[in-house]
């Protein structure tokens, strides 16, 4: 095999002699692809059509010791590292120019305890993977609302979705962790053992290591829940939202809900004559029993007359692919960024409706979750997760097609985001970042007094920030 160009950790340009590259292929289990290899081009794709990237290497991994020798790999040439779990990250994390791609995605299985209710998930499973084995033992783990989403990369950033209000996000039902540093140990991080790194997975992202296997508390959820799915006229709006905001403090923790302004798709789901209509939604999850929650939700679709009303009880699994089709792999380009904030008085939503009249692409909404519930009910010390204790989280989901609009729909969403930090904690939800232009002054602002015991942690377990492609933490002693 020949040399290889690529590229080094501190972005250097150098080269890797082709017999250390053919070494490392002899030894995984899984592939090991360059730009010349079959697949390489899809390999090297991730969730976001906006994101193209050129890895020198993608290691396919198979398990766990491959990892471990990718990572050593990469240290001893001191070569570029990114970590792909589903890569379903907007900012692109698991991707990289000139580095290697450590991807897990060869690594699904998912193997479920149903008597002890636990789940043991391999850091390359996505929700759906998850969802298909714990929903046969009517069993589920809070996750995220798009079934093609990474369970690692979710987990790590916190992990809201259609259960949290009752159950918590998905970094409060980890139970413990193996994890491959970046000194190419493998370690177990639980409450009883590197309870140090365990407190600072949940919620302190890819900084500490790559996680090949995560341990999950499950819950009794299922097979059928009530779903509602309301869309009310935008003229309507304030009414909607002020509603959704007062009904929200006082509901009861089996319900979890997601406000959002949104353009009605041309989509045989909704009628002709509603096409491109501006709508405010809401979309509210019972998670117990489909009857009482039928009942508890009836006020959410009794607010103003609406355009469209799908509520409806339905499989778990098939709530959690509801949304896949709005935000398919490759094709769109996304841009997300959040914030949450400190109340959602009438201020905030007369902001976010103005806001939202200067939307570019009919794709794009500005999302409103209620937090509080289970999520609030866990300090805000007991895991390294930022905004906690915020009431409602906001973001803006800028999605659209063409390359050209890349710039209005990237600002549009910027504008969104700084209008919102008067009322804001300070704190982003990381799985929603934008990409990050604001470096260490979100980072540090999100996790507040906890960054610098997570300086701490990322120096204990990467000293040399190896794992920086994330919301990077910088190694403090």
């Amino acid at each position: 095999m020949q040399n290889l160009k690529a590229v080094s950790r501190t972005g250097d340009d150098l080269t890797i002699e082709g017999s250390a590259i053919e070494s490392l292929a002899g030894a995984l289990k899984g592939e090991l692809l360059t730009e010349d290899s079959p697949g390489y081009e899809q390999a090297r794709l991730v969730w976001n059509g906006m994101i193209d990237r050129r890895p020198a290497l993608i290691a396919r991994c198979r398990g766990t010791a491959d990892v471990v020798d990718a990572i050593n790999f990469a240290r001893e040439h001191d070569l570029l590292v990114a970590v792909r779990g589903g890569g379903h990250n907007v900012a692109g994390f698991g991707a990289c120019d000139g580095g290697i791609v450590v991807d897990l995605a060869p690594m699904n299985r998912v193997g479920v305890d149903p008597q002890a209710r636990r789940a043991r998930v391999a850091g390359g499973a996505r929700l759906g993977d998850l969802d298909r084995e714990t929903q046969l033992f009517g069993l589920a783990a809070p996750a995220g609302v798009v079934s093609d989403t990474g369970v690692a990369g979710l987990t790590l950033g916190g992990g809201a979705g259609h259960l949290a209000h009752k159950y918590g996000l998905t970094c409060d039902a980890l139970r413990s962790a193996q994890v491959v540093t970046a000194g190419g140990e493998v370690v177990r991080a639980s409450e009883d053992e590197n309870a140090d790194l365990f407190w600072g997975l949940r919620g302190g992202g890819g900084n500490f290591g790559i996680v090949t296997e995560f341990e999950f508390e499950l819950y009794p959820v299922g097979p059928e829940v009530a779903v509602t799915l309301v869309f009310y006229p935008r003229t309507d709006a304030m009414k909607v939202l002020r509603f959704f905001r007062d009904w929200f403090t006082e509901a009861p923790d089996e319900i979890s809900g997601i406000a959002f302004t949104a353009t009605i798709p041309e989509s045989a789901d909704y009628p002709d004559e509603l096409h491109g209509e501006e709508c405010v939604a809401m979309l509210a999850t019972h998670c117990g029993d489909p009857e009482a929650g039928k009942r508890q939700m009836q006020p959410l679709r009794e607010i103003a007359k609406p355009l469209v009303d799908m509520s409806a009880t339905m499989p778990y699994v098939d709530l959690q692919r509801l949304l896949d089709e709005d935000y398919p792999s490759h094709e769109l380009r996304y841009y997300w960024k959040s914030t949450f904030v400190r109340s959602f008085d009438d201020e905030v939503i007369g902001t976010i409706l103005e806001k939202a009249q200067s939307c570019p692409s009919p794709l794009s909404t500005i999302d409103m979750w209620a937090s509080g519930g289970a999520i609030s009910r866990v300090g805000d010390d007991e895991t390294a997760f930022g905004g906690r204790n915020a009431p409602f989280l906001v973001n803006t989901e800028s999605n659209w097609a063409d390359s050209e609009d890349d710039e209005r729909n990237i600002e549009w969403t910027r504008e969104v985001w700084a209008s919102m930090q008067p009322y804001s904690t300070g704190a982003m939800y990381f799985n929603f970042p934008g990409g990050l232009e604001e470096g260490q002054e979100i980072i540090r602002s999100t996790f507040g007094s906890k960054y610098k015991r997570l300086a701490k942690l990322k120096a204990k377990y990467d000293p040399s920030n190896i794992f920086h492609l994330n919301q990077n933490i910088k190694p403090q002693d």
